[in-house]
């Protein structure tokens, strides 16, 4: 089975490299986050067209996470939109459901803006609660695999010049708690099974030129159970799709992650 987290940054914009995306790498899950647009205004027709179909937990302009699979595979089983216990509810950052005998757990996790502020405060409240929620739902002798863009990275091998981000959103010590709280619960990064070199990045700010510069951050994550872990065969950063290539829309400023169940 072949999952992948993306972070699109708005449906309608980067319509066609979904497409895209679906038709490069066939995958059995296509996990989006940040897809910006209402339920009833998910564009379910051009995705059935591709072979596709949705299960979307949406609001208009911000947020959004969706769950893609082949229409001609099987249905997802158990579908939850959002999470008991959410802290800020109005806000559409979860998805998950069961697919392949995996629960995949489909995250947007809040930015936090500035280290100090209510929204990074909010930020540690979220996560808090998501971790409370997996602990009375599941259990870390589950297959469960949760992916996504968490907003944090995780290591000095992770950040493109460490030093500088210190102490800064999306590299400060409580964030770095809360995933090793999460490892604590059972759950281990998948893509460093595979992956050990610094400077693997899967998010660039569109200003300063950083992509072609390669300033960027490790911040979409695939965490996995130790079941979940065993049945994993490889995963990847699809870099190509940072580039603009031949689309007519310009790339979203996080590329795919790809992880590879047996």
């Amino acid at each position: 089975m072949r999952a992948i987290s993306w972070n699109v940054n708005s449906m309608r914009t980067r319509m066609e490299r979904v497409l895209g995306v679906l038709d490069r790498h066939k995958p059995d899950l296509l996990c989006l986050q940040e897809t910006k647009v209402q339920d009833a205004d998910f564009p379910h027709d051009a995705i059935a067209a591709a072979g596709y179909r949705a299960a979307v937990h949406g609001q208009k302009t911000y947020n959004g996470v969706a769950l893609l699979h082949p229409i001609d595979g099987p249905d997802l089983e158990d579908v939850r939109c959002g999470f008991d216990g959410d802290p800020a509810p109005e806000q559409a950052r979860v998805i998950s459901c069961i697919a392949d005998g995996v629960r995949w757990i489909n995250v947007y996790i809040i930015n936090g803006k500035d280290v100090g502020t209510d929204k990074y405060a909010l930020k540690m409240q979220w996560l808090d609660a998501l971790r409370a929620w997996m602990d009375k739902e599941f259990s870390a002798s589950d297959p469960l695999v949760i992916l996504g863009d968490f907003n944090i990275a995780p290591e000095d091998r992770d950040v493109h010049e460490p030093d500088l981000w210190r102490g800064r959103i999306h590299f400060s010590e409580e964030e770095h708690k809360q995933l090793a709280a999460f490892q604590d619960w059972g759950l281990s990064d998948l893509f460093r099974k595979f992956h050990d070199d610094a400077g693997l990045f899967s998010w660039w700010d569109y200003r300063g030129g950083a992509f072609p510069r390669d300033l960027g951050l490790r911040i979409d994550l695939a965490l996995g159970t130790a079941s979940a872990a065993s049945r994993c065969t490889g995963s990847s950063l699809d870099r190509d799709e940072r580039k603009k290539g031949d689309w007519e829309a310009k790339p979203s400023d996080h590329i795919p992650l790809l992880v590879d169940l047996d």
